[in-house]
């Protein structure tokens, strides 16, 4: 087996690297137009076939005419045509003539009775046209070419075909296209992995890296081919590789690049071929790969889903961008960091974000940084990259952000930090029509408070009780004095006691538990009870065990993790699991008032006030919707 990495490479050097070691030149096929032409990238120029119109045709109904014979025509010295030729729209304009004029412009007639506004279809025998005004030549005429010329140029090369592109080629007589062919190749491999669509039994996952790649790869208009899953056999990976190697021109191998005892990726490399590089600096992403095989590349992915998504962005499509294929350049925003974030020297360090812009500026809220939370990716909408040369990032720091959405999407964020509740995702998925996207923090009550004083949020969820049974007000008026803000009732919800068998409690103490965060609104509640009931938090195995939402407390006690935690009841209903009603609390979302003029906020307001969303609450159970949609004031 190989060491761990055989020598780590930073990223710059990582991408040189790959640039002076393959020639990266796509195969070139014609594909009919008709099938599977867009998104494809034009590997030559293409031609128009034949003119269109191939020949002068009337651009209106009316007649065709000499212009010379229009000239002197007015209101005062009408002319009476000498020869005329009757036309529709895309009739052929016979040989001779240069103009159409419109039939509303015309008085048709005969020698013996007056002028009429009649439009026969066809001339009759003895019918003259008279006109009050002169004609250009031209006038009403598409042109031999108006469209595009035999031979001229329909699409340059380098072009990515698009849908109405399909229309006009067909049009002028083009059948067939060349197009760059960039074929990718994607083996999973490992005996723990099911394929998509399946159950994994405990100790398996599903297998997904390759069909995020499959993704990332066929936006750039590659083609890309899924392998069936290798298990942990050093044989059929090798065999897999060599298959692999001789039908495409990139080949990505996913997991099997950190060291184990089943690390057959890099030995399999270079017995075929040799490996470049084995470890890259940046986070996530270390155990990259790079290898070269019958002079193609094989790129090693992790097998953590957000590491592989940071080496697919950040050295494979730079890769596949040499073969002449788009790669989108993400939008950047310049926006104000809520969280301050430690890096390693030495490393690259990609942190997944949420961004969205309060009122003119834009602050950037960190996802979590573990490489196997693939929810990280799913709730950013953009990333920031820590140099290798700074040890991290402050709080408060204004720093760039790249966009993984466009920027008008980004635009809709809205940024709730505050307490968790199963509700707000049901919430999120109701105003989404309304170009309202929600992102959720899940900092607890307190949390919330000190991003909205800071101004880092448009919205923060929270349910403190205060001393006097109160809810909120007394925590905003001694934290954010002078503060004018609009509390939202969300709902009146219950906490209690999620279990498996029905504790309540007074049956705490000694029975394994999952806590809330510090500062979150249900700890706050536990320890307010604690008190009130006399019973010792030392007493309770697994007190300072913390989690960051209900469904977590609710998963932990589940799947025996703990005997009990304490929660909402929709989580432990979700779930499954008893629920013994501690308090009923009121959970409210808490704004600047001034945020009530952004659109986005209204929206948000409507729609907590709104049935669809009262029906959902009352579905969920454990809420009381009474006072859903009351909006109170607490003025400084």
């Amino acid at each position: 087996m190989v060491k761990r990495y055989l020598s780590v490479i930073t990223l710059a050097e990582a991408r040189a690297l790959v640039e002076r070691s393959f020639s990266a030149v796509p195969g070139v096929v014609r594909i009919p137009v008709t099938a599977g032409a867009v998104g494809r990238i034009t590997a030559a120029p293409i031609f128009a076939r034949f003119s269109v119109p191939a020949i002068h045709i009337s651009a209106m109904d009316g007649i065709a005419v000499r212009s010379a014979d229009t000239i002197g025509a007015s209101e005062q010295r009408p002319v009476t045509l000498p020869d005329a030729a009757r036309v529709n729209t895309g009739n052929i304009v016979p040989p001779g003539y240069d103009a159409v004029i419109m039939i509303e412009d015309v008085w048709v007639g005969s020698k013996s009775d007056d002028f009429s506004r009649s439009a026969p279809t066809e001339r009759r025998d003895g019918e003259t046209y008279t006109i009050r005004k002169p004609v250009s030549p031209w006038q009403h005429v598409r042109p031999v070419g108006e469209d595009i010329g035999e031979s001229e140029m329909i699409l340059p090369s380098n072009h990515r075909i698009r849908p109405h592109d399909t229309g006009a080629l067909a049009n002028y007589g083009v059948t067939e296209v060349a197009v760059k062919n960039v074929r990718a190749g994607l083996i999973p491999t490992g005996s723990e992995l099911v394929p998509a669509g399946e159950m994994p039994p405990p100790g398996k996952v599903v297998e997904s890296n390759t069909l995020m790649a499959a993704a990332v790869l066929a936006e750039t208009g590659a083609q890309t081919h899924r392998y069936p899953i290798v298990p942990d056999d050093y044989d059929r990976i090798r065999d897999a590789v060599r298959r692999g190697v001789a039908e495409n021109d990139i080949l990505l191998v996913s997991a099997g690049s950190s060291a184990g005892t089943r690390d057959y990726t890099a030995d399999i490399v270079r017995d075929l071929g040799e490996v470049l590089a084995h470890g890259v600096a940046i986070k996530p992403g270390k155990p990259v790969i790079i290898g070269r095989i019958e002079g193609k590349p094989v790129i090693g992915l992790p097998g953590y889903p957000l590491a592989a998504a940071t080496v697919l962005r950040e050295i494979v499509l730079p890769l596949v961008a040499r073969y002449g294929l788009p790669v989108r350049e993400p939008e950047q925003v310049a926006a104000r960091l809520t969280t301050s974030l430690h890096s390693d020297i030495g490393t690259d360090e990609f942190v997944l974000l949420s961004a969205g812009r309060i009122g003119e500026r834009w602050v950037a809220v960190p996802q979590s940084r573990g490489a196997g939370v693939q929810m990280s990716a799913v709730r950013a909408n953009g990333y920031l990259q820590i140099p290798s040369q700074k040890e991290g990032a402050e709080a408060g720091e204004t720093l760039d952000v790249r966009l993984t959405v466009p920027r008008a999407e980004a635009e809709e964020a809205v940024l709730v930090t505050g307490s968790h509740d199963p509700a707000l995702d049901y919430l999120a998925d109701l105003v989404r029509p309304r170009g309202v996207d929600i992102h959720s923090t899940h900092a607890g009550s307190m949390g919330g408070v000190i991003a909205l004083k800071k101004q880092e949020c448009h919205a923060a969820p929270m349910h403190l009780l205060a001393p006097d049974g109160t809810y909120n007000t007394h925590y905003l008026e001694r934290y954010m004095p002078g503060a004018d803000l609009v509390l939202l009732c969300v709902a009146q919800r219950q906490q209690g006691v999620i279990s498996r068998d029905g504790l309540g409690f007074d049956d705490l103490p000694g029975r394994t538990f999952i806590n809330r965060q510090k500062g979150s609104g249900t700890r706050m509640l536990l320890d307010h009870h604690l008190a009130e009931h006399g019973i010792d938090p030392a007493s309770i195995p697994g007190y300072g065990r913390e989690a960051t939402t209900h469904l977590a407390v609710a998963l932990a006690v589940r799947t025996g993790e703990a005997d009990a935690g304490v929660g909402v009841y929709s989580a432990a209903k979700a779930l499954g699991l008893a629920f013994v009603p501690v308090a009923t609390e009121r959970y409210e979302l808490v704004m600047h008032r001034e945020m009530l003029d952004d659109p986005r906020i209204a929206a948000l307001v409507e729609t907590v006030a709104g049935e669809a969303f009262r029906q959902i609450l009352r579905d969920l159970g454990g809420y009381e919707t009474g006072e859903t949609g009351v909006l109170r004031e607490l003025q400084g």
